[in-house]
Formats: structure tokens, C-alpha cells, sequence
């Protein structure tokens, strides 16, 4: 399907949308960024820091964002920060977790 077309519906309606591109950042911004975001997590300030990790994309700090959320039980959370990151197997512990809660509420429902 043509993108154009999918937003015509939005003619002259202020909307967002949202990509996947990144943003230009050279490596040394980068650098301070990760370490301001770093300076953040380490404050208490997560979601000052995890909007930092994602501009960036520095892995280490998504997962770590992910790890706290986690520990508040915040998994679908969780699960974005480790499937961003990627860490495939923080992200799997989770995906079988809920695939277990999907098919215990699907036997439920069948009784």
C-alpha cells in the first residue's frame, strides 16, 4: 500500500509519524550523549536516560533500561528495550513468558 495514501485521510490535521530512522549523530555527540545518559540512570532520572539510549541507540544502556523495568514488572516495557537493544535472549525469556500466558488465558476460554 502507497504510505501517501494511508494519510490522506489526515489532510490539514496536525499528525505524527513515526519512523525508524535515526538521527546523524557524530561519534563523539554520541559519546556524551551515553554518558549524560548514563549520568541519568545512574540519578534515579530512567526515563531521561532511556530517551538518550534510544536517540543514540546504545545498546548497553536500552538493555539496562530494560532490566530495570523488568524488576518493576514492566515487561511489555522490557521486552521493547531489549528488542531495540537487540538482546535476544532477555527478549525470548519474555516472549515464552507471555506465549505461556496466551495459551493458559486460550485453555481458560475454551472451558
Amino acid at each position: 500500500m502507497n504510505g501517501k495514501k494511508v494519510f490522506e485521510k489526515f489532510a490539514g490535521e496536525a499528525v505524527f509519524i513515526k519512523t525508524t530512522a535515526k538521527p546523524a549523530i557524530d561519534a563523539a555527540r554520541k559519546a556524551a550523549l551515553n554518558r549524560r545518559g548514563n549520568v541519568l540512570y545512574n540519578q534515579g532520572d530512567i526515563e531521561g536516560a532511556r530517551r538518550i539510549f534510544l536517540t543514540t541507540g546504545y545498546s548497553d544502556g536500552l538493555v539496562r533500561i530494560g532490566d530495570y523495568y523488568k524488576s518493576k514488572g514492566r515487561c511489555l516495557d522490557a521486552l521493547r528495550m531489549y528488542w531495540i537493544a537487540p538482546d535476544k535472549k532477555k527478549s525470548e525469556e519474555i516472549i515464552v513468558k507471555l506465549s505461556e500466558l496466551i495459551r493458559n488465558l486460550i485453555r481458560e476460554g475454551e472451558k
